[in-house]
């Protein structure tokens, strides 16, 4: 685009719509989203016209914060923050009161819009204060009128913190867990569970008159709104089972089914998952199920494991269900939580042509979404991007991703891959020498491979990879980088306390020297009803060795053996973390606790 015409269209944007100019100016979008935004905007009903700024937001994903800030500036909306509220008992009182009169249209679209009737101004008693997500939306005179009220102030409150009040004033209900708490349970005695151990028409009995259909059901929707990563379901006796949620890392107890047989809950789920047989019990099932919950496709991949009870005649069945919900998956690389030197190694390893890219750590250290976020960085429509995944995670939009199944085996799809003319390959995880060589030998042909790997820190991938037979040459010339990370829990911003004196020793004894330790706040784990125990979320932590001419050098030459500490330290000398040093950083942070770093690292 000319400096000339974009002038011109500057001032045109200008006089159509003052917010687009802002947005623009200050560089939050560009010409081209501008332009189509309007072009949208233009061409939706006057009725039902939507602002430029809920068109950016749903139709272009663009960060809602950062949008509806410049709305709040430009139209002089003041900004009330949910952490310099006292919400107690009496305010979410005072919210449903508010709430409750209005005609159900109207409370449905305050929660869909996240619009609330927050209190009174403290300065001026007779006017309420109104917070919404979106300030300017044009249902909010029709709640005001509907409740009688004059004077009243619109304020802006972030999407998250609105949605927050709303979940704590008006918590949704489990219809399922509801209906199971109205139903008449089945309680089996011994005598009937020794009597057909395993009776097909005893176990389908006891699903059919039992409530534990709505216990599944319910199940999956309270495991998704808790934010917990895995549901596992596990057989204790022959009459009972217990099913905990894993949150942030952890796993929590949900809920003790007695009186029922394990085998009957474990045949309602794989009832309920595709690819799984019931009857069978004697080896190892993988499937999934698809649920909606709260409006939004969830998809829960189903792992069954035969398992040994105290009483050998029991056919034990283990069952961990993993929840991929694509809502929590960051596209942003910036949004991964970087630091130091990582995220410019990283970007320059996923930018060359060709190479490959590992990401390592145990199940669960978020390899998948840091893989996608380097996915997203650099797909777009002229370059080919395929996946060998077994199984599919998440989509990814502008790959394609191939189908693993019975059909086409994994090594058959990663042999397939090199005649599809492939620009980019994502190989789910190196398993094996087979999978290592072909990985190597896409990155060697031209081809930009991302891989994961199950190996504890950065170096020990390269002593992995060579265990498995691979060359040091190759391993040296066709690896870019290796990033290996960590979740570990973040701290709750509520109830987070400062340790007025810390013994000196126990930071030290992390690494930590006496000017970090000097210059440090260190915080402590407290608890409240806003978190799990004093932690609300995880967040990453990274050991990135970027390999440098150094760094291929030092490999090219290693004899019968990778000498891994001589490799951590040149990646050290070179700008690397490890991960206790990151992990420290966010000590200094005030994000984590000494504690966190000591359970999820270990000594450089």
């Amino acid at each position: 685009m000319s400096k000339e015409n974009g002038s011109v269209m500057l001032q045109e944007i200008d006089i159509a719509d003052k917010l687009g100019f802002r947005l623009l100016t200050n560089a939050i979008v560009d010409f081209e989203t501008l332009e189509a935004a309007l072009r949208i905007r233009q061409q939706e009903d006057p009725q039902k016209q939507r602002s430029l700024a809920q068109i950016l937001v749903e139709d272009f994903e663009l960060d809602r914060d950062q949008i509806f800030e410049e709305v709040k500036n430009l139209y002089g909306f003041r900004q009330i923050r949910l952490s310099e509220e006292e919400i107690d008992d009496n305010r979410i009182a005072f919210i449903r009161k508010m709430f409750e009169p209005l005609p159900e249209y109207l409370q449905e679209r305050m929660k869909q819009d996240k619009i609330l009737i927050l209190r009174y101004d403290h300065r001026n008693p007779s006017k309420l204060i109104i917070v919404a997500a979106d300030p300017t939306n044009r249902i909010i005179p029709s709640i005001a009128r509907a409740l009688g009220v004059k004077k009243y102030e619109v304020c802006y409150m972030r999407y998250a913190e609105v949605q927050s009040l709303l979940e704590r004033a008006f918590p949704l209900e489990n219809e399922f867990l509801r209906e199971m708490n109205d139903s008449q349970q089945l309680e089996l005695t011994d005598e009937e569970i020794e009597e057909e151990l395993l009776d097909e028409e005893k176990i389908e009995s006891e699903i059919n008159k039992s409530a534990l259909v709505n216990l599944v059901e319910g199940m999956l929707v309270e495991a998704v709104r808790k934010g917990a990563s895995d549901i596992h379901i596990v057989p204790k006796d022959k009459k009972t089972t217990e099913i905990a949620f894993r949150i942030d890392g952890k796993l929590q107890p949900w809920h003790i089914q007695e009186g029922i047989r394990p085998e009957a809950l474990a045949a309602v789920v794989k009832d309920r998952s595709k690819n799984i047989d019931r009857f069978e019990r004697e080896k190892a099932q993988d499937g999934f199920i698809q649920r909606k919950v709260d409006n939004h496709m969830i998809r829960f991949r189903v792992s069954v494991m035969p398992i040994v009870g105290r009483e050998l005649q029991y056919k034990f069945e283990s069952i961990v269900i993993r929840i991929l919900d694509d809502r929590k998956v960051i596209t942003d690389l910036d949004k991964l939580g970087f630091q130091g030197k990582a995220k410019e190694f990283f970007i320059k390893a996923i930018s060359k042509p060709q190479g490959m890219v590992i990401v390592t750590g145990p199940t669960g250290s978020g390899k998948s979404t840091t893989l996608m976020a380097a996915l997203n960085y650099i797909i777009r429509p002229e370059i080919n991007v395929l996946t060998v995944e077994d199984p599919v995670e998440y989509i990814i939009p502008g790959a394609r991703q191939l189908k693993v199944g019975t059909k086409m085996g994994f090594e058959q799809a990663l042999r397939s891959i090199l005649r599809h003319d492939p620009d980019v390959v994502m190989v789910g995880e190196i398993r094996d020498r087979t999978t290592a060589e072909t990985a190597i030998k896409l990155a060697n042909t031209g081809h930009l491979t991302f891989s994961t790997l199950h190996t504890n820190d950065a170096p020990s991938a390269v002593s992995r990879l060579y265990k498995m037979g691979i060359e040091p040459f190759l391993i040296a010339y066709a690896i870019n980088v290796i990033i290996a990370q960590r979740l570990i829990r973040r701290l709750c911003d509520h109830c987070k306390a400062a340790i007025p004196k810390i013994d000196p020793s126990i930071p030290a004894a992390l690494g930590m020297s006496q000017e970090e330790i000097k210059n440090t706040v260190f915080y402590r784990a407290v608890g409240c009803d806003k978190c799990n125990g004093g932690y609300k979320g995880r967040v990453a932590i990274h050991e990135c060795l970027y390999f440098s001419r150094a760094v291929r050098k030092m490999i090219f030459r290693s004899g019968s053996e990778i000498d891994e500490e001589a490799l951590r330290e040149l990646g050290m000398r070179e700008g690397m973390q490890t991960l206790r040093q990151a992990a420290l950083e966010r000590v200094k942070q005030g994000i984590t606790t000494l504690e966190e770093v000591a359970k999820s690292t270990t000594d450089d």
